[in-house]
C-alpha cells in the first residue's frame, strides 16, 4: 500500500492509482480508467455520496462468487448487502464487445437478476454505453433500455427531458467519452468514416449549442428511452432535431449550406441525442469540454500539411504570458482548430471576471442570474468583435468555429484563408468580415503595408520542408522569403505585418530558426524589427507522439517606425535583457501519456481533490480519520510555473502592456 501523510498525500507506486471512491491502490489499465472515470460520474454528475458507492463488490450466485465492478446502494440502505443493491455497473476496456458472452451486456443482466432490489445496471466500455431497468412484467422480469441511470434523488423526468435548471456540467473526462460513444456510434452504425461522422456529430453540437441558448423556450434538444426505442419515437426526435438544425443554418450561414441535412439514421440520431442531452455544453468547464472537443478534433482532422495541434498547456502558457486584454484585437493567422482563440477567450473572460467581482464585492458564485447573464451577453460581444482566426484548411475553419461557438460564441470572425496570400487575393468574404469587424474601407487592404490590424498574435504556424513555398507572387511580399522558403519563416513576417507597432506576438517556432548558422541573416532581421521579449525552450517531446521536432515559444512586440529610425541612425540596437527558460518536464511523454509528479523516491504523489472540504471522523480510541472525498495526481508540467516567474521578471524590467 502507499504511506499516508499527515498533509494526506498518498506515495503511489508505478502501475497503480489511487481509486476515487475508496482510495484503495488498483492497477492501471484501460478498464480502469473507464472506471474511474465512470466512478467520478456517479459523485460529481448524479450526486451520489461515496458511502453509496462500493467497489468489486462480490456477489453470491450459487456456487460463484463474481465480482461486480461498481454497485450502487439507496441512500437511506439499512445494509450494504446483495440484498439491496440498487445499481450495479460493468466496466471494460474498449476491445471487449458488448454482445460478448462472457464479459458483455448479458453478464450485467446476469448480475442484476441475483439481487432481488437491482433497478438498474448500465454496461460501458467507454465507446459504447447500454443502460438497463429491471422491471416486472406479468410475473417475469425484463430488461427495458434507458438513456441513462437517475440521479441520487431518483427523478426519471430529467432522464428522459432535461430541464434547462438540471443540465450538468460535465467532469473531467465525462464529456470526452460522451463524444468518443457518439462519434464511435455514427462511425460503426451508420458506416460513416471517421471524418464524415465528425461533421455529423458536429452537427448535433452546434444544435445542443444553439437549443442552450435559446433560453426564451424549454429544451428541444432531447429523445425520451420511449422515443429512443420505438421506431416511430425514432421519427419523431429527428423531426424535432431537423428543426433545430434549420435554425441553426439561419444563425451560421458562414458554416453549414442552406440544402445540408443531418445524414444519420433516426435510431443512430436518437442515441446520440440521449448521451449528449444531460450536458450543459455552454455551463461545462472551458477546460473540460476543450479537451474533449481538441482530442476528437484532433482524432479525426488531422491533415498532411505540419498540422500538429499545440497541447493545452503550452496554449495556456504562452496566451497568459502575452496577456491579452478585453480591449485588443488578438489573432491567430493559422487558428487550426481555434484552441488559441479559445484559451484567449476564456484569459480575457477571467479578466472580466475578476475586475467585477471587485466592483461588486462579491464572488462570482454570489452574482445574481441578471448578472451573469450581463456578463456572458459582453464576453460574447467581445469575441465576436475583437477575436480573429484564418486557416487553410476548410475543415478546420468549420472545427474552429463550433469550438468558439460551444465557448462564447466568437464564431463570426474564423475564416477560410490562406494567410500568405497577397491581401489583394484575400476571399470577398474576408475583407468584408475585416472591413466590417475593424470598421475600415476595403480599398484600405491593398497591399502588406496596410495589414496593422491586430494588438496580440498567437499561433502556431504550419513547418517543414514538405510544405516549401516556391510561388514566386507569395515570396515577393516578404524580405525574407528568398527563392523559396519554408512556411514558418514566412509566417513570422506576415504576423508582423499583421501587428500594430508596438503589437505583441507569441509563436511556436522550431528551434532551428532561433540557432541554425544558415539562418542567421533571419534572426538579424527580426531583432532589427521587434524587441525580443521572452524565449521558452519546449521539452522535445511537446508535440509527440505525432512530431518530434525541437521547438520553442518566442514573444516579441513590434517596433515602431520610429524605434527603427533611431536605432538605424544610431548604428546600433539598444541593450536590453530577455527572459529565458527551458522545460525540462512538458506533462506527457514521447508515446503521448501523461506523466505525473512524484517524490524523491519516485512514487507518484496523489492528493486529496479539494482538501477544504474532508469530513472528519473523531473516533472513541482519539485517532482521527478521514473520509474519502476523492483523490488527484498532478501532471509533471513546468508550462503552469513559467507564466508568474515571467510577470515577476516583467515587472522588474519596466515592460508593460
Amino acid at each position: 500500500m502507499g504511506e499516508q501523510t499527515q498533509t494526506r498525500v498518498m506515495r503511489v507506486p508505478d502501475g497503480k492509482i489511487v481509486d476515487y471512491i475508496d482510495e484503495s491502490l488498483r492497477n492501471d489499465t484501460p478498464e480502469e480508467y473507464v472506471r474511474q472515470t465512470v466512478e467520478k460520474r456517479l459523485v460529481n454528475e448524479h450526486g451520489y455520496s461515496h458511502e453509496q458507492i462500493k467497489i468489486e463488490f462480490g456477489l453470491k450466485m450459487g456456487s460463484r462468487r463474481p465480482r461486480a465492478d461498481i454497485v450502487v446502494f439507496p441512500d437511506n440502505s439499512p445494509e450494504l448487502t446483495q440484498d439491496y443493491v440498487q445499481t450495479i455497473i460493468e466496466c471494460k476496456n474498449e476491445k471487449i464487445d458488448p454482445k460478448s458472452k462472457d464479459d458483455g451486456v448479458e453478464q450485467l443482466k446476469s448480475y442484476m437478476s441475483a439481487c432481488p432490489n437491482c433497478e438498474w445496471g448500465m454496461w460501458t466500455n467507454g465507446k459504447h454505453k447500454d443502460v438497463l431497468r429491471k422491471v416486472l412484467v406479468e410475473g417475469r422480469y425484463e430488461f427495458h433500455e434507458y438513456n441513462d441511470i437517475p440521479p441520487v434523488d431518483g427523478n426519471l423526468e430529467d432522464v428522459d427531458r432535461p430541464k434547462r435548471e438540471n443540465l450538468k456540467r460535465g467532469f473531467e473526462d465525462n464529456l470526452l467519452m460522451a463524444f468518443k460513444t457518439c462519434h464511435n456510434h455514427i462511425y460503426i452504425t451508420d458506416g460513416m468514416q471517421k471524418q464524415p461522422a465528425f461533421f455529423e456529430l458536429l452537427k448535433l453540437i452546434f444544435c445542443k449549442t444553439l437549443d442552450e441558448r435559446s433560453i426564451e423556450r424549454s429544451l428541444e434538444f432531447y429523445a425520451t428511452s420511449g422515443e429512443r426505442s420505438d421506431l416511430d419515437g425514432q421519427l419523431t426526435v429527428r423531426n424535432r432535431i431537423s428543426k433545430i438544425f434549420e435554425q441553426v443554418k439561419r444563425q451560421y450561414p458562414q458554416i453549414f449550406e442552406s440544402n445540408d441535412e443531418i445524414m444519420l439514421e433516426p435510431r443512430s440520431l436518437a442515441r446520440i441525442v440521449a448521451e449528449l442531452q444531460p450536458y450543459s455544453l455552454l455551463e461545462t468547464h472551458v477546460d473540460v469540454k476543450g479537451k474533449a472537443y481538441e482530442e476528437l478534433v484532433g482524432a479525426n482532422l488531422r491533415g498532411d500539411r505540419g498540422e500538429f495541434f499545440t497541447p493545452r498547456n503550452v496554449m495556456r502558457m504562452a496566451v497568459k504570458m502575452v496577456d491579452p486584454k478585453p480591449s485588443e484585437l488578438v489573432c491567430d493567422p493559422s487558428c487550426g482548430t481555434g484552441g488559441f482563440l479559445v484559451m484567449a477567450m476564456n484569459h480575457v473572460r477571467d479578466q472580466l471576471i475578476e475586475e467585477l467581482e471587485r466592483d461588486w464585492q462579491r464572488p462570482q458564485s454570489q452574482w445574481t442570474e441578471h448578472e451573469n447573464s450581463m456578463v456572458t451577453s459582453r464576453i460574447g460581444e467581445i469575441a465576436a468583435s475583437n477575436f480573429f482566426g484564418f486557416d487553410i484548411n476548410p475543415d478546420l475553419v468549420k472545427a474552429t468555429k463550433m469550438n468558439m461557438v460551444m465557448n462564447n460564441d466568437g464564431s463570426g470572425n474564423i475564416s477560410r484563408n490562406n494567410s500568405l496570400l497577397h491581401p489583394h487575393e484575400w476571399s470577398s468574404e474576408l475583407k468584408a468580415n475585416l472591413t466590417h469587424a475593424l470598421n475600415i474601407s476595403p480599398d484600405s487592404i491593398r497591399n502588406h503595408n496596410t495589414i496593422e490590424f491586430f494588438d496580440v498574435i498567437v499561433t502556431n504556424p504550419p513547418f517543414g520542408s514538405k510544405i516549401t513555398i516556391k510561388d514566386g507572387d507569395i515570396l515577393g511580399q516578404f524580405e525574407i522569403g528568398g527563392s523559396s522558403s519554408p512556411p514558418e519563416r514566412l509566417f513570422i513576417e506576415r504576423n508582423l505585418q499583421f501587428l500594430k507597432p508596438g503589437g505583441r506576438m507569441a509563436i511556436v517556432l522550431p528551434d532551428s530558426i532561433l540557432s541554425n548558422p544558415g539562418l542567421e541573416y533571419l534572426r538579424e532581421w527580426l531583432i532589427k524589427k521587434t524587441r525580443i521579449i521572452a524565449s521558452v525552450d519546449l521539452h522535445v517531446d511537446t508535440f509527440q507522439p505525432r512530431n518530434g521536432t525541437q521547438t520553442s515559444i518566442l514573444i516579441v512586440q513590434k517596433k515602431t517606425q520610429e524605434e527603427i529610425r533611431t536605432e538605424t541612425s544610431m548604428g546600433a540596437l539598444r541593450p536590453y535583457n530577455i527572459f529565458m527558460a527551458v522545460l525540462d518536464k512538458i506533462g506527457h511523454d514521447k508515446r503521448g501519456n501523461t506523466l505525473y509528479k512524484r517524490d524523491e523516491e519516485g512514487y507518484e504523489i496523489w492528493e486529496p481533490e479539494n482538501p477544504k472540504t474532508l469530513e472528519i471522523d473523531s473516533t472513541a480510541a482519539g485517532r482521527t480519520t478521514y473520509r474519502p472525498q476523492g483523490r488527484t495526481r498532478v501532471r509533471d508540467d513546468q508550462c503552469v510555473e513559467v507564466p508568474p516567474v515571467f510577470a515577476q521578471w516583467k515587472q522588474e524590467e519596466g515592460i508593460q502592456w
